[in-house]
């Protein structure tokens, strides 16, 4: 009679001490970590844009939220919640902060995305750039009504989890969160065919889906470990110029709004919908600071439309249907500007 397999251990070979291989020398600053020192910082794993879900039960589900990308750590000292870009913005989460304090003592590094739900549960990109105060003269604002979901686990305990396969690490996070409200929740994962859960995403009104690789180890960067499919494009792109407006003289006609071309700007059209009169005021003032000082404008142009150009130094979320045939995008909608410090990444055409 065949003995039956055993089953796979969490954290490989159960009869071994778990024991993680040492990434660089122990820091005489962190003496109890008896295995591996906790990283500084972490540079994300991201996910790649598809146009369809892949198949297979290899891949793991789970919601795409329209927020800012955090990482939370929980140190000996403290707790500090970090941007992708690596800035500190503990200060300005106090509810997630708050509702963090009761997840020790072990140490953690917990990945996941703040955001803020509107009056139908749903995320929404602009709700929280009003509640943080967007880009500007308001960028200490606190958003205290935002809530973290924690979609995975870097670091556990005095252990880097970084070569640990994702399925482990997500059932490790699971069994450390199970909490469904409040300000610190777990992201939910979905086992169904992610073509069905995109068709009820995108009725739902939500952004999309995220795929990821049960079996990979976590990777910094866009490796195809992490996929996305979205129901409706939405990216990132440079101010570099506005339309007046006759109008709205306070404010102005539309945004010019520009990509990466390898190292070159190149303008892929105009937005001119999705703010408030009180938004555009606003955005006004703060491009009338950044004009453009030079004869030629930052990018290659050859229209007649009178526009201000300025330094490309805003970037605004765009919401979008497709691409023209002439490189411009279709339908797009003005979501909110990013914050340098929350490190997004401007489109790059192909």
């Amino acid at each position: 009679m065949t003995k039956p397999p055993r089953p796979k251990p969490l954290l490989r070979d159960a009869e071994a001490p778990i024991r993680s291989r040492l990434r660089r020398k122990r820091n005489p600053a962190q003496p109890q970590l008896l295995f591996d020192p906790m990283p500084d910082r972490v540079e994300p794993a991201l996910a790649q844009l598809k146009a369809y879900p892949p198949t297979g039960d290899e891949w793991s589900w789970e919601l795409k939220l329209d927020g800012y990308r955090l990482a939370v750590h929980i140190e000996p000292q403290g707790i500090r919640i970090r941007t992708r870009g690596g800035h500190d913005w503990t200060h300005r989460f106090p509810a997630i902060l708050e509702a963090t304090q009761g997840l020790g003592p072990a140490t953690m590094i917990i990945d996941g995305e703040a955001v803020v739900l509107d009056e139908g549960g749903r995320p929404d990109f602009g709700l929280l750039q009003q509640s943080l105060g967007a880009s500007g003269r308001q960028a200490g604002n606190r958003a205290s009504d935002a809530i973290f979901y924690a979609f995975d686990l870097i670091y556990f305990d005095g252990h880097d989890l970084r070569g640990v396969e994702y399925r482990s690490r997500r059932h490790l996070l699971e069994d450390t969160l199970t909490r469904k409200d409040g300000a610190f929740r777990l992201s939910e994962t979905f086992d169904t065919e992610p073509a069905v859960l995109l068709e009820h995403v995108c009725r739902l009104g939500l952004e999309g889906i995220v795929g990821k690789h049960l079996d990979r180890p976590y990777r910094s960067g866009r490796t195809g470990d992490w996929v996305k499919v979205k129901c409706v494009q939405s990216e990132a792109f440079f101010i570099v110029g506005y339309e007046r407006s006759t109008a709205s003289p306070a404010g102005f006609g539309s945004l010019v709004l520009a990509a990466y071309s390898d190292a070159d700007l190149v303008r892929v059209g105009s937005v001119g919908t999705g703010f408030s009169q009180a938004e555009a005021s606003r955005l006004r003032k703060m491009l009338d600071t950044l004009r453009w000082k030079r004869k030629q404008p930052p990018l290659p142009y050859s229209g007649s439309a009178d526009i201000v150009w300025v330094e490309p130094t805003l970037i605004a979320e765009i919401e979008f249907r497709a691409w023209t045939t002439d490189g411009k995008l279709r339908h797009p909608s003005y979501k909110g500007l990013r914050e340098r410090q929350d490190n997004a990444d401007v489109f790059r055409l192909d």
